[in-house]
């Protein structure tokens, strides 16, 4: 019996059971703490969203409906989208839009930040949808362009250019120029793909590959190293111009040389 007994309280016991109720303890602060950070962000969003609901009654219902659920033939419904699609929508004063069209045209925004902020809190209450990304996710600092580069050829460059400068689409539609364009915007973009582009979710391209993608854009605004850009499409219209000119010096000479011998 007593050799089981040591066996059952060994002698570490007490220490073990100080390190688990000190893991307990602070795990139970933990949670209050963060708790209680929620239901502060929570009432702060909440605040938000009811400011944003004031703002959308006055400038969206009148397309989206009092619901934001849409009006058939007219505007889709909003509900799902999540706060990164109004903050792209509205800051770039894609909306409200300014008439009826093929696509929405970029604009200065009608709203200011803090309207903006609203207006995304009251849209992401109302379903679960892309949130709005942080300042790490979108600064290029942090991103690698070349790999951003792969990135970009492969899933963007048929519609934005090889470096983002934009491109025509069917129906009187068209891929905007991106050189303008802010990183969270791009970002943005990416989650929701506005307009005719596609969606890519992090299952298509992850967010590391996102914000690379945005550094190398980011890049393109340093200049050319070979002098005038010529539209940046690449080698074919600085060939094109090259020989342009060439020729056209070869034909105004030609023509100068007959002209004096005769």
């Amino acid at each position: 019996m007593n050799a089981l007994a040591r066996h059952r309280y060994h002698r570490a016991a007490p220490v073990v059971l100080v390190l688990l109720l000190l893991a307990l303890v602070t795990g139970v602060a933990a949670a209050v703490s963060n708790a209680s950070s929620a239901e502060a962000a929570t009432t702060a969003t909440a605040d938000d969203a009811a400011e944003g609901q004031k703002l959308f009654a006055a400038n969206c219902a009148s397309c989206h409906g009092l619901d934001a659920t849409g009006t058939e033939g007219v505007a889709p419904s909003l509900v799902g989208v999540g706060a990164a699609a109004v903050d792209f929508q509205v800051g770039t004063g894609r909306m409200p839009m300014q008439s009826s069209g093929p696509q929405a045209i970029a604009k200065r925004p009608q709203f200011t930040a803090e309207e903006i902020s609203q207006l995304a809190a009251y849209v992401a209450s109302l379903g679960a949808g892309p949130a709005i990304p942080t300042e790490e996710q979108v600064d290029p600092e942090l991103g690698d362009p070349a790999n951003g580069m792969e990135l970009f050829r492969t899933n963007c460059a048929m519609c934005h250019g090889s470096v983002g400068g934009g491109g025509a689409l069917t129906q009187g539609k068209y891929a905007p120029n991106l050189w303008e364009t802010t990183p969270t915007h791009i970002y943005e973009a990416m989650l929701t793909g506005p307009q005719s582009m596609p969606v890519f979710n992090d299952a298509n391209i992850d967010p590391e590959g996102k914000r690379d993608i945005i550094a190398y854009l980011k890049a393109q605004d340093e200049g050319s190293p070979g002098g005038l850009r010529l539209g940046t499409i690449g080698p074919v219209a600085e060939g094109m111009w090259g020989w342009l000119v060439a020729l056209g010096l070869i034909i105004a000479s030609t023509v100068w040389i007959g002209a004096r011998s005769s």
